[in-house]
C-alpha cells in the first residue's frame, strides 16, 4: 500500500545517504518530517476526493464533514506512527551504527570509569585499537600530560607546542573541533579531530574521519566526559582523604601511646582521668609519674592551636618530662620544656602547664601552675567542701621569657580532692554564650562530686558538659584529672 511504499522509499533513501556519509542525524530528521508532512497532505487530499462525492445535498453536509474529519484524524495518527518509526530507524542507522558506533562504544565504557587508569584503558581499547585514533589528555591547571597515545603525532613536540599555544588553560569548557593545522574550526567537514574541555582537563582526539561521526553524538559524549572528570576527581579526593585519615589515625595512636595507658596503683592516692580530643590528634596531654612510694608527679597541659603542630609540641613536652631524671626539680622541668619548645622554632606555639608533686606522707602538694585555668583543691569542712584555687605562678611556656619561677606549696588533708582540667571544660558554652565555669551549676556539681570516687566525679562533670553544651559538637579538647588524697 501507499504507506509501506513511502516508508520503504524513505528508508532506502536514508540508507543510501548514511552510506555516503553526507547528511547527518539532525538533517535527516528534518527531511523525514518534511516528507511525512507532504505525504500526509497528499494522502488526505486523495482519500478525501475518492470518498467524498463531488455533489451532495445540504442534508449530507454534516455527514461529509464528519467523514473528512475522521479521515484527517486517521491520517494524522498514521503519520505520527510513521514519524516515530522513521526517527527510531534514523537514530539507529546514524548514532548506533556506522562510524558513530565507535563513539557510542566509548561513551558506554566511559560510564563505568571511576579512575584515570580505567579511563586510559578505555581509550586504548576503543579509540586506539578499534578507531585508530590518537589521544592526548592534558591537565592544563598544571600543564601536565596525563596520557598520550604511543605514536608520532601525539608524542611530537611540535604537536604539543601548537596545542599549548592554541588551547590555553583559560579555554572555555565544551566540545570543539580542530583542523589539520591543529587550530580550532567551525567547519565540521574540515575537522581532523575534536577535543573536550572540562575543569581544565583537555582531551584531544586526532581522527581523520571525524566528519563521519554524527554531530549529535558530541553533546552526549561531552556530558559523559564531564561526569567522568567530576567523578574521578571526587574519588581521588576521597582516596587522599582516606590516606590522610589513616596517617592521622596512626599519629593519633602514637599520641595516645604517650599518655598513661593505665592509672598506676598509688597508696593513699586515687586518680581518674578523662581525655577527649576534638579531632584525631590533640594538644592536650597529661601524665602520672610516681617518683617514690610517697611522691607522685601529676602533669596536665594544653598546647596552643590544633592539629599536627600542637600534636608535635605535645609529644615533645611529654618526652622531655619523661626523660628528666630529677623530676622533683619542678623549676628545672619547666625550663627544660621551655627550651625544647623554643628549639622547635614553630611560630606562636606554646603550652600552658600544671606540674604538681603530691606527697602523701607529708600531706602537701608542691606545684608550678604555668597559666593553666586554675586547678582547685576541694577540701572537706564542717560546712561542706571548700574550694582552694592553685593559682598561676608562671608565664606561658615556649614563647616568653620565663624569668624567675617560684614553686608554690599547699597543705593537704585526708579526703581532699584535686581537680586539674584544661579550658575545654570551663569554657564550654550554652546557647546564650555563657561559659560553664561561670555558672552556679558548675560550682554545685564540683562540691557535690567531691565526696565521690574520682571516677564518679569525672563522670558527673562529663555529663554536665554534654548537657550544658546541648549535645552539640564541642569546640575544644576536653581533658581533666581528679586525684583524691588519703584513701
Amino acid at each position: 500500500n501507499l504507506s509501506d511504499i513511502v516508508i520503504w522509499y524513505i528508508g532506502e533513501k536514508f540508507n543510501h545517504q548514511l552510506f555516503m556519509g553526507v547528511i547527518m542525524y539532525r538533517t535527516r530528521k528534518k527531511l523525514a518530517l518534511i516528507l511525512i508532512n507532504v505525504v500526509a497532505i497528499l494522502l488526505f487530499i486523495i482519500v478525501s476526493l475518492a470518498l467524498v462525492p463531488p455533489r451532495e445535498s445540504k442534508e449530507k453536509s454534516l455527514i461529509t464533514f464528519l467523514l473528512v474529519s475522521a479521515i484527517f484524524i486517521t491520517v494524522v495518527f498514521l503519520c505520527t506512527k510513521i514519524r516515530s518509526f522513521l526517527y527510531s530507524k534514523i537514530r539507529h542507522d546514524t548514532l548506533e551504527s556506522g562510524e558513530t558506533t565507535l563513539i557510542n562504544q566509548f561513551i558506554d565504557r566511559l560510564r563505568f570509569c571511576y579512575t584515570l587508569d580505567e579511563f586510559y584503558s578505555v581509550i586504548g581499547d576503543v579509540l586506539e585499537k578499534v578507531g585508530d585514533c590518537s589521544v592526548l589528555l592534558v591537565d592544563r591547571s598544571k600543564n601536565y600530560i596525563l596520557y598520550n597515545s604511543p605514536n608520532r603525532l601525539t608524542t611530537s613536540e611540535t604537536t604539543r607546542t601548537k596545542l599549548d599555544q592554541n588551547f590555553s588553560d583559560t579555554w572555555l569548557d565544551g566540545h570543539f573541533f580542530f583542523d589539520r593545522h591543529i587550530g580550532v574550526t567551525s567547519n565540521f567537514k574540515k575537522s581532523r579531530g575534536f577535543f573536550l574541555v572540562y575543569n581544565k582537563y583537555h582531551l584531544y582526539v586526532f581522527c581523520k574521519y571525524t566528519k563521519l561521526f554524527d554531530i549529535e553524538i558530541y553533546e552526549k559524549l561531552y556530558e559523559e566526559y564531564k561526569r567522568f572528570v567530576s567523578r574521578s576527581k571526587t574519588i581521588t579526593t576521597l582516596s587522599e582523604i582516606s590516606a590522610t585519615t589513616k596517617e592521622w589515625e596512626q599519629l593519633a595512636e602514637t599520641q595516645q601511646s604517650f599518655l598513661p595507658q593505665k592509672i598506676p596503683n598509688i597508696p593513699k592516692l586515687k586518680i581518674a582521668t578523662y581525655f577527649r580530643p576534638l579531632v584525631n590528634v590533640s594538644g592536650d596531654y597529661f601524665s602520672i609519674l610516681p617518683i617514690d612510694q610517697n611522691k607522685t608527679l601529676l602533669m596536665l597541659g594544653d598546647v596552643s592551636g590544633k592539629g599536627l603542630p600542637a600534636a608535635l609540641i605535645m609529644g615533645l613536652v611529654m618526652n622531655t618530662v619523661k626523660i628528666i631524671e630529677d623530676k622533683e626539680d619542678l623549676v628545672g622541668v619547666i625550663h627544660a620544656v621551655d627550651k625544647a619548645i623554643k628549639g622547635m622554632h614553630l611560630q606562636d606555639k606554646y603550652t600552658v602547664l600544671f606540674l604538681g608533686i603530691i606527697d602523701t606522707e607529708k600531706m602537701k602538694i608542691r606545684y608550678i601552675n604555668a597559666s593553666m585555668s586554675d586547678p582547685i583543691i576541694l577540701s572537706p569542712s564542717p560546712n561542706g567542701y571548700r574550694m582552694k584555687p592553685l593559682t598561676s605562678n608562671a608565664s606561658l611556656i615556649g614563647i616568653l621569657d620565663m624569668g624567675d619561677i617560684q614553686v608554690a606549696e599547699k597543705r593537704l588533708f585526708r579526703g581532699d580532692t584535686i581537680l586539674i582540667a584544661t579550658d575545654g571544660v570551663s569554657e564550654v558554652m550554652d546557647d546564650s554564650g555563657v561559659e560553664l565555669g561561670d555558672t552556679d551549676i558548675f560550682k554545685k556539681t564540683l562540691i557535690a562530686g567531691a565526696g565521690k570516687t574520682p571516677q564518679a566525679f569525672v563522670d558527673d562533670i562529663v555529663d554536665l558538659i554534654m548537657k550544658y553544651n546541648g549535645d552539640k559538637k564541642l569546640h575544644d579538647d576536653v581533658t581533666m584529672m581528679i586525684a583524691k588524697v588519703g584513701y
